[in-house]
């Protein structure tokens, strides 16, 4: 059930209701054992970090950064600065050190939280440019702090004071004068298109998202959630909030990498994930399908066919299957697909939200074809997430990201924008009065960037507008579509399409090296080193047709003519993706301008 307390008082609450069962599941820094928290204990812990930032006199609305990635400490630094009604600042643990600072200084941040080693090194470096910053905490104990700064100590001491009966009694006060108009975060965006904005969401937007959320999203307290996308994300935080809301048990994984492994060891019923997740997944079982037998090959396919005969064909589309089918369906769910689950770590499925990017039809339907509820939807963090997403039990149609959450009007443009309006939309940026007038409107609609459209009551996307290309011949070209329609090839792990300005389409590909290089090998493909496998006539060849393959449907001039392997994969660290896994176009345009121009070249 729905606790719909202020998010101030809302661990506390749940507390006083759940006392000594486990909470959030969880290994600490550097740690492969699993341990648990009760609930007792966490909002303990989260009352001893309101008492240490008392003690530093944080004010009403004060800023508090936490610079980490996904820990136990984390959440519990929320909750402690949200009972003194203090603002919590999310940083994405992978952000550079010019946007640590910039995020800081813009926030005023006096006191941050930082995870690891990496992120104090980077907190100590910016220090100097940061004139608010006064107290750095670090959340790793295996961290070694610098001898001479002083301004910093470990998360366990800094709670580890016990709190008197005065301060209790204040932060008690503060909590009972919590309104819905409080700020709860300022979260920072991605910024592909430019300078990173403050979105500032509020207890209200909390309180109204999951109340609308747990209408359609029917996660509760016998869940075990499974939190790999990182905190400082709106679609991860909010989804964790609810999950509390309802009294699920948290599984707290620390390092993306490790997200499947985790899977497996702890086993649970759901989990938030961008598309990129289920398309590795879709990859690896249709590697499996390649590699098989001609016999053990026919039986999946043939097992496929009756999962999407009874998931899509039918209960997708609010249609009954007839009991030839359930029964043939029964026999494949038991045996086939409980093995890709159970392979998985998902011994007992419940819900799996997915949202951040387009989704591949062909991967959405795997997904639902072997028996997992993927509820697709849409959102962004100005939006405090959900905006549509798919509602168990209610027909939905591939391609589509579902029906509007309750509070939420949706109203699309003569261009096709796409505009929302509702109590779980930003009142805009922090102190950014300008850009906040540029994306909300007289009559109070947010302009999203998005363009789509509406049928039978669900919203499709089309493209993002800042990301539209226009050929030289005029024609408009969609990226993220093209994309999302190639990168579900096993052997292309990122791909960027270009297309602005240029007579035709190209792309720069990077594909998955390991299985590249498999494929060198069993078809006898000689090359010195990763350079000369990326150039190899053989595998441009074997690349190309497996595009030709995959963009059969698409409009002449949106198919890839030329394409170019890289030897090296976009990362965040050389500014080519956000902290949200989102492509940097600008940049990977400078950065691979000579291999762009020769695709060009006559």
């Amino acid at each position: 059930m729905l606790n719909t307390s202020h998010l101030s008082s809302l661990l506390s609450s749940q507390a006083q209701k759940y006392g000594t069962r486990e909470v959030v599941i969880y290994q600490e820094f550097g740690s492969k054992d699993w341990q648990s928290i009760t609930w007792r204990d966490y909002a303990d812990t989260a009352h001893r970090v309101a008492v240490a930032l008392l003690r530093l006199q944080t004010d009403v609305q004060g800023r508090v950064g936490v610079f980490s990635q996904n820990c136990h400490q984390f959440l519990s630094c929320d909750f402690g600065a949200w009972s003194l009604r203090a603002i919590t600042v999310p940083i994405y643990a992978t952000s550079s050190e010019q946007q640590a600072q910039f995020i800081i200084n813009d926030a005023e941040i006096h006191t941050l939280f930082v995870g690891e080693q990496e992120q104090y090194d980077k907190a100590l470096r910016i220090l100097p440019l940061c004139p608010t910053l006064e107290h750095i905490v670090v959340f790793d104990r295996r961290v070694r702090l610098a001898d001479d700064e002083g301004l910093s100590s470990y998360f366990a001491d800094f709670i580890g004071v016990e709190p008197t009966s005065e301060e209790s009694t204040i932060i008690a006060q503060r909590t009972n004068e919590a309104t819905d108009d409080d700020l709860a975060n300022i979260l920072y965006t991605s910024g592909t298109t430019g300078e990173s904005k403050g979105v500032m969401l509020t207890h209200g937007q909390y309180r109204q998202a999951l109340i609308d959320n747990a209408e359609v999203v029917p996660v509760g307290e016998n869940d075990r959630v499974l939190n790999f996308l990182p905190f400082a994300h709106i679609f991860e935080h909010a989804w964790t909030m609810l999950s509390l809301a309802v009294g699920a048990r948290l599984i707290i994984n620390t390092y993306p990498l490790e997200a499947q492994a985790s899977m497996r060891a702890t086993h649970p019923t759901s989990l938030s994930a961008v598309p990129r997740f289920w398309e590795k997944v879709f990859a690896a079982v249709q590697e499996q399908i390649e590699t098989a037998s001609p016999l053990k090959r026919r039986v999946f396919l043939e097992a496929l066919a009756i999962g999407r005969k009874y998931n899509i064909e039918y209960l997708a589309a609010g249609r009954r299957p007839p009991m030839w089918l359930k029964l043939r369906y029964d026999v494949v769910n038991h045996t086939i697909f409980s093995l890709i689950r159970k392979e998985l770590g998902l011994l007992h499925p419940n819900i799996f939200p997915t949202a951040g990017s387009t989704i591949s039809h062909s991967v959405e339907e795997f997904v639902h074809t072997i028996g997992l509820d993927m509820l697709t939807g849409y959102g962004l963090t100005e939006s405090l997430a959900t905006v549509t997403c798919d509602h168990r039990g209610k027909p939905f149609s591939i391609g589509s990201v579902g029906h509007p959450i309750r509070s939420i009007d949706i109203k699309i443009s003569d261009e096709g924008e796409i505009l929302i309006k509702g109590p779980t939309v930003t009142p805009g940026y922090y102190r950014r009065d300008d850009l906040t007038h540029q994306v909300i409107d007289a009559d109070g609609y947010f302009h999203t960037g998005d363009a789509g459209y509406i049928q039978n009551g669900e919203l499709f996307l089309t493209e993002r507008i800042k990301d539209l290309f226009k050929t030289s011949n005029g024609k408009y070209i969609a990226p993220q579509m093209i994309e999302s329609r190639l990168c579900v090839d096993r052997y292309i792990d990122q791909i960027a399409v270009i297309a602005d300005d240029r007579k035709f389409a190209s792309a720069l590909i990077v594909p998955a090296y390991t299985l590249l290089e498999q494929w060198a090998a069993q078809n006898g493909v000689l090359y010195a080193d990763r350079k000369g496998l990326c150039s190899h006539p053989r595998v441009i060849k074997m690349i190309g047709e497996r595009i030709e393959t995959l963009q059969q449907q698409l409009a002449h001039y949106e198919q890839i003519k030329r394409f170019t392997l890289l030897t090296e994969p976009f990362t965040m660290k050389r500014g080519e993706m956000t902290n949200t896994l989102k492509l940097k176009r600008r940049v990977i345009n400078e950065h691979y301008k000579t291999e762009i121009e020769q695709m060009y070249a006559e």
